[in-house]
C-alpha cells in the first residue's frame, strides 16, 4: 500500500500506511524547533488523526513565505520562550503565591557546612545556581532533601557532584506502543536521549526492566539529570518514546570518593608514600 505524509508545525514528520499500522514520530528538519520532546508521550490513536504540515521547513523558509505573502504580522511575531504563562515576573515570587515558604538550609556537598538559607527546596532543580546571601563565587544544586528541606550545593559549574552517567524512568511510553524488537529480544540497546529540549541527544544503553520500566546508561556522564523529568530516546531520526526519571546513580563526585576509600583501605597505612595516603576533598 502507498504511504501518506503527514507533519507538524516545526515539529516532527509521521509516517503511517493506510492499514493504520503504527505511526513513527521522526524529528523536524529544523532541530531548533523539532517537538518530539514534547510529543514523546502522544498516543498513537492521536498521531494517527494528527497533521504536521512544516515539519520539512526551516522557520527562517516559512519567514520566506511569510516575507513574500505579506504576512508582515508573522514576521513580528516575537519568540515565545520560557515559562510562557508566567510572563515577566520574578520566578520564585510566582512560586510563593501558591506554595507556603518552607525553609531550609543551603549545605556544601563537600564538608556538610552551612552556607545560607533559602525560602523552601522546591525553588530549585539540579545543575542551576544557588543565590546564597553573602556569597561572591557561584554555588550550584546538587541535591535536595524535600524531607528536611536542605538543598546541597557545590562549587563551579563543572563539579563532579554534578554529573551521573546512571538513572532509571517510570514505565515507558513506547510511541509504536511496544518497546523495539531489538530492546525485547535483548533485553538490552543502543540508542540516544534527551532530557531536556533542545539539548544534544547522548548516547546510551537502555535494559529494559520486567516492569517495563529501563535502565538508562549513558555512554559518558551527564551534568544536572533530575528526577521528574522526562527522558526521551531517540534511534535516528526516530522518536521511540519517553519515560519519567525516577531515581538516580551515584554522581561523580561520590564515586570518586568511594574508588579513594577503596584505595586507601587496599594499600594500608604503611603502603603509600610517607606516612600513608591523605585524603582531601575528591574532586
Amino acid at each position: 500500500m502507498g504511504r501518506a505524509k503527514y507533519h507538524y508545525v516545526y515539529s516532527c514528520n509521521i509516517f503511517c500506511s493506510l492499514l493504520l499500522a503504527a505511526v513513527k514520530l521522526l524529528q523536524a528538519a529544523d532541530s531548533f524547533k523539532d517537538q518530539t520532546f514534547f510529543l514523546s508521550q502522544v498516543s498513537q490513536d492521536a498521531l494517527r488523526r494528527t497533521l504536521f504540515p512544516l515539519a520539512g521547513l526551516t522557520k527562517d523558509f516559512v519567514k520566506k513565505i511569510a516575507a513574500e505573502n505579506r504576512l508582515h504580522h508573522v514576521l513580528q511575531k516575537k519568540e515565545s520562550m520560557g515559562i510562557c504563562f508566567v510572563g515577566k515576573r520574578n520566578f520564585e515570587n510566582f512560586i510563593l503565591q501558591y506554595l507556603q515558604p518552607r525553609p531550609g538550609k543551603f549545605i556544601s556537598i563537600e564538608d556538610n557546612k552551612v552556607l545560607g538559607t533559602h525560602k523552601g527546596w522546591f525553588l530549585y532543580t539540579l545543575g542551576q545556581r544557588a543565590k546564597i546571601g553573602g556569597l561572591r563565587e557561584p554555588w550550584y544544586v546538587v541535591e535536595k532533601d524535600g524531607t528536611k528541606g536542605d538543598v546541597f550545593v557545590a562549587p563551579r559549574t563543572d563539579h563532579p557532584a554534578l554529573y551521573r552517567d546512571l538513572l532509571r524512568t517510570s514505565r515507558v511510553h513506547w510511541i509504536a506502543e511496544e518497546p523495539p524488537a531489538a530492546l525485547v529480544r535483548d533485553k538490552m540497546m543502543e540508542c540516544h536521549f534527551r532530557f531536556r529540549h533542545q539539548m544534544a541527544l547522548v548516547p546510551c544503553v537502555l535494559t529494559l526492566n520486567q516492569d517495563g520500566t529501563v535502565w538508562v546508561t549513558a555512554v559518558k556522564a551527564v551534568r544536572a539529570l533530575a528526577p521528574g523529568q522526562f527522558a526521551v530516546f531517540y534511534k535516528g531520526d526516530e522518536c521511540l518514546g519517553s519515560g519519567k526519571i525516577l531515581r538516580l546513580g551515584p554522581s561523580a563526585y561520590i564515586l570518586q570518593k568511594g574508588k579513594s576509600k577503596s584505595r586507601v583501605a587496599t594499600e594500608g597505612p604503611g603502603d603509600g608514600p610517607g606516612n600513608g595516603p591523605r585524603l582531601g576533598p575528591a574532586l
